[in-house]
């Protein structure tokens, strides 16, 4: 069994949408409630565009998560993707994700969001 070194904890953190891509779903209105046990990250969201999301990744040591999410849009649309977020620790202590995302379903086009946290 190997013991794999946290940074950064993202259990019961809460995030918002300050940026988006004029393809993306997310706004300011969205809000992501996160989960974590170990390397696992689950989250739960929604608001703005979402009626509701879920998102399932893995943190790596040095932070960064890699995810796959699916929601429900507010025209009652399965949409689908996967995601890569950088943290960034601002000097308040809170923290700013950099994420680049392609959808899964849809267009399936790139995307670039920053979720800070509230």
């Amino acid at each position: 069994m190997s013991t794999q070194l946290i940074l950064i904890d993202y259990n019961n953190r809460v995030f918002r949408a300050i940026q988006n891509t004029e393809n993306g779903e997310t706004s300011s209105e969205t809000m992501f409630h996160y989960k974590q046990i170990g390397t696992i990250l689950t989250c739960d969201y929604s608001g703005g565009k979402i009626s509701f999301g879920q998102l399932i990744g893995v943190v790596k040591d040095n932070g960064t998560i890699s995810m796959a999410y699916q929601h429900v849009n507010d025209k009652n649309e399965i949409r689908t993707g996967i995601c890569n977020s950088k943290p960034e620790i601002l000097a308040n202590g809170k923290i700013r994700l950099h994420e680049n995302w392609t959808w899964t379903s849809g267009d399936l086009s790139k995307g670039y969001s920053i979720l800070e946290e509230i």
